[in-house]
């Protein structure tokens, strides 16, 4: 095919091919799209609607965003986290008001991705999509509730999608046009794990490879490489595979740590992402009783960027190690989690008068600062009995260290800190 400067077009893959056109074609999802099931009646009502599609590589999101369009009528706008900014987020609200003031359509704009957005690139769709110009459909596969800001979630209608089964890939299968024999059949189901995408790809390799005749299963171990399969050809799925991975880790456990890691990274996980979870750990389960945890671990990150496979591996690998068997604590954790509970319930507090900021004569007459002891001034620079809460809070205690690595140091400071408070006669 060729476009209109005679120029020819690439050939679209067979899982573009292959895309269904209805939702009667989709395979697979019925939990969401089978008679009277959430997405079945949003596609019937003919009113979209925000919503976040979370679930694995190859389980249709892209799919199910474009039938909406398709079957809405409507304007549809696609954007990859990986590749897009603002100027991107800006560039296709201008297409939707464009096309809205044209033709009175209205536009899906699809975020693919969006967890690799940040906040505030987040935060951008939030006026128009307030403003109903545009239905927000982001996809993702991480945990919405950890990687999309809680604004933009409160907007959104969050849909679980599953990887596809067995009886699902046979389907497609079916469908691809490609005759094989028992054994090569189920080694490219094994090959998939549930990723459709996955699965017409290795198709479309073994039709290149063989464009006709059956093909059997040792032209299928052969044609194809063995980092087709995903994360392990048991079928175990990716998600298991990072809790195991954490778990061990949060379990001091380096050898189970690196069994785990090295079987994502054998079966094609990214390394990168395999990174960023690793930082986590160091934040959730390391914390404070050893900050060097969080360092090394972007510095693991950092490595493998500048090196690359199979050496920046090895940065990767120090890390997990050194995250099993280092000191831990929730304790930071904790604390912020239920320090952002009570700020959630609580009323806005105002800001006590001593310890405002007085950069003018005004603020200074309004009894901004004043009172105000100056920590380094006092002995041991600490000001004993000092309150630094807005006035009427009741007393918090959120932050609780361990007594393990460096917050056992941490734990002995606060309590002779609060020791020379309850000498001071004040209460905090």
């Amino acid at each position: 095919m060729a476009d209109l400067f005679g120029k020819p077009e690439p050939a679209a893959p067979l899982a573009e091919r292959m895309r269904p056109r209805t939702i009667d074609e989709v395979v697979g999802q019925q939990h969401l799209l089978g008679p009277g099931k959430p997405l079945r009646l949003a596609f019937e009502s003919g009113k979209p609607h925000s919503m976040i599609l979370w679930g694995p590589p190859g389980s249709g999101k892209t799919t199910l965003a474009r039938l909406m369009a398709s079957a809405f009528d409507a304007e549809f706008i696609a954007l990859s986290a990986v590749l897009s900014g603002v100027k991107d987020i800006r560039d296709a609200i201008q297409v939707a008001e464009t096309e809205l003031a044209r033709s009175g359509r209205h536009t899906i704009l699809f975020v693919d991705e969006v967890h690799r957005f940040n906040k505030a690139q987040q935060d951008a769709f939030l006026p128009f999509v307030e403003r109903g110009l545009v239905t927000f459909i982001g996809a993702t596969t991480e945990n919405p509730s950890f990687e999309v800001n809680s604004a933009l979630l409160s907007r959104a209608t969050v849909y679980v999608l599953e990887s596809l089964s067995e009886k699902d890939l046979g389907v497609l299968l079916d469908r691809a046009g490609i005759e094989l024999d028992a054994q090569a059949r189920a080694r490219l189901v094994g090959f998939a794990d549930g990723d459709a995408r996955r699965l017409l790809n290795a198709v479309e390799l073994l039709k290149t490879a063989k464009p006709s005749g059956l093909v059997d299963g040792a032209f299928v171990e052969q044609t194809l490489s063995r980092n087709l399969r995903r994360f392990d050809k048991g079928g175990e799925q990716f998600y298991d595979q990072i809790s195991a991975l954490h778990k061990s880790v949060r379990g001091s456990d380096p050898d189970a740590a690196l069994y785990w890691m090295v079987r994502m990274l054998d079966g094609g996980a990214d390394p990168l992402y395999l990174g960023r979870r690793i930082v986590r750990m160091a934040v959730e389960d390391i914390g404070l009783a050893d900050p060097r945890a969080l360092r090394l671990a972007l510095d693991a990150c950092e490595t493998y960027e500048r090196l690359g496979s199979p050496e920046g591996e090895l940065a990767l690998a120090e890390a997990v190690l050194y995250m099993a068997v280092a000191a831990k604590s929730n304790a930071v954790y904790t604390a912020y989690n239920a320090a952002r509970a009570f700020v959630a319930e609580d009323g806005t507090r105002p800001v006590p008068l001593h310890i405002r900021n007085a950069p003018t004569r005004l603020m200074k007459n309004l009894g901004y600062g004043k009172d105000y002891r100056y920590a380094h001034d006092e002995e041991g620079a600490y000001a004993a009995g000092e309150n630094y809460f807005p006035e009427g809070m009741p007393a918090v205690e959120w932050y609780r260290p361990t007594d393990r690595g460096l917050e056992a140091k941490i734990r002995e400071k606060l309590e002779a800190l609060r020791r020379l408070d309850e000498a001071s006669g004040k209460t905090k």
